[in-house]
């Protein structure tokens, strides 16, 4: 009876004490002031402080000015913490704690401490489709945008580059203390391709290349790392009348070109390849009169005929109709291959449309303005006249002879 009467006193005091602790701490609880506790409880969404005899909340967001996954990768239950009172209900009894508040908001001094152009090393933090957040210090971030990870590389996501968790050096492109952004580029870091073109590039150069795509209107050449010119399909050939570039170029064949113009502002550059030989019209009427039976070598095979080159500078085409197979060592037919060569006859130049038609049936005479499936007899066509025998008067009256007179008949009656 004596030990259950001194554990109810106990209890009765430690209950007056903290009775008058929390009196003590209510009286002198006010917002802005900083207190030390004892963390009491942790969840997922923050930490209770025991501020004594009562509790308030260290929310997740309050912790810290970086970034907290979890108040237990900061905090376990005993720690004891300074933190300032946030906010504070006295009809309530709730207290609401910052720890990052104790501390200067690293934003202050975020445009001393990142000016642009400066090399700086962070830690990737997480990554999203259009780009990635580095963390340079305890609360602050700053993102490296898809388009300023690479020059060269078409980054399709950037988890295809970088890794969560990642120490990386990228170089700080501009800073908005204001609204707490900092714009980051990790390509910066390597030399601008378009700037080391500009210095070694001028518009007349030659330039040697790999064709890297083909489109409806033309050609991309790769020129260096990073920098491709385009050859529009009317600067493709003086003499052929290019309507799909792929049935003269295919992805991968090597190329030379000309330097048309560079555009600094679009960064792009235009190409020729016709450009580097001179324009033949002026003089190929006399240098390749029609009839004219030249030497060429096939460039293109197309559905619609072959491509050759008769100079360089140079290209007909020979459509199908006009082509005659090739043999083997056997003597027997196969089918045209690039690099073959043969004799053809000029069959037609189109001073309009600058294109060049050739015939392998040498001596034919095919015109482009023909193009027969089934050629006909050079004989000349007989007039109407010739095929009837008489005049065209006789001819109509032998077609309507027996009209009129039926029209005459009923006239009479």
């Amino acid at each position: 009876k004596k030990r259950g009467n001194i554990v109810l006193s106990r209890r009765v005091l430690l209950e007056k004490e903290r009775d008058e602790q929390k009196t003590k701490t209510l009286e002198t609880l006010e917002e802005g002031k900083v207190v030390r506790g004892v963390i009491k409880n942790i969840t997922e969404y923050g930490a209770f402080v025991d501020l004594g005899g009562i509790d308030g909340l260290l929310h997740i967001t309050d912790m810290s000015w970086g970034r907290v996954n979890h108040p237990e990768e900061l905090f376990k239950v005993g720690d004891e913490v300074t933190v300032k009172v946030l906010k504070y209900n006295p009809e309530t009894e709730r207290v609401s704690l910052g720890l990052k508040q104790t501390q200067e908001d690293p934003w202050n001094h975020a445009e001393e401490a990142y000016p642009a152009g400066k090399r700086v090393s962070g830690k990737v933090m997480s990554i999203t489709d259009y780009g990635a957040f580095v963390e340079l210090e305890p609360g602050v971030e700053g993102l490296i945008h898809v388009s300023e990870m690479s020059w060269t590389k078409k980054v399709k996501h950037p988890s295809k580059l970088l890794e969560v968790g990642q120490t990386i050096e990228c170089q700080v492109l501009e800073v908005d203390a204001k609204q707490k952004r900092i714009s980051l580029g990790l390509k910066q870091l390597e030399p601008d391709p378009w700037s080391l073109f500009t210095e070694k590039y001028s518009p007349g150069d030659k330039i040697a290349g790999k064709v890297r795509s083909i489109t409806d209107y033309g050609v991309f050449i790769g020129i260096e790392e990073g920098v491709d010119g385009m050859v529009h399909k009317s600067d493709l050939s003086w003499t052929a009348k290019v309507n799909n570039p792929a049935d003269l170029y295919h992805k991968g064949d090597d190329v030379e070109a000309i330097i048309l113009s560079i555009n600094h502002d679009e960064k792009k550059v235009s190409l020729g390849i016709k450009q580097l030989f001179d324009d033949p019209w002026p003089t190929i009427f006399s240098e390749f009169p029609p009839s004219k039976v030249v030497h060429a070598k096939v460039i293109s095979l197309v559905d619609y005929g072959v491509f050759v080159r008769i100079r360089d500078g140079v290209e007909g085409l020979i459509p199908t109709g006009d082509l005659v197979e090739p043999k083997n060592e056997a003597g027997e037919s196969r089918a045209f291959e690039v690099g073959d060569e043969l004799d053809a006859e000029i069959a037609n130049i189109d001073s309009q449309d600058r294109r060049v038609t050739l015939s392998m049936r040498i001596g034919e005479g095919v015109s482009i303005q023909n193009k027969p499936e089934k050629r006909e007899s050079k004989a000349p066509k007989k007039s109407a006249e010739e095929k009837t025998g008489g005049t065209i008067g006789e001819l109509i009256k032998q077609k309507l002879g027996d009209k009129l007179n039926v029209k005459g008949e009923d006239k009479d009656d």
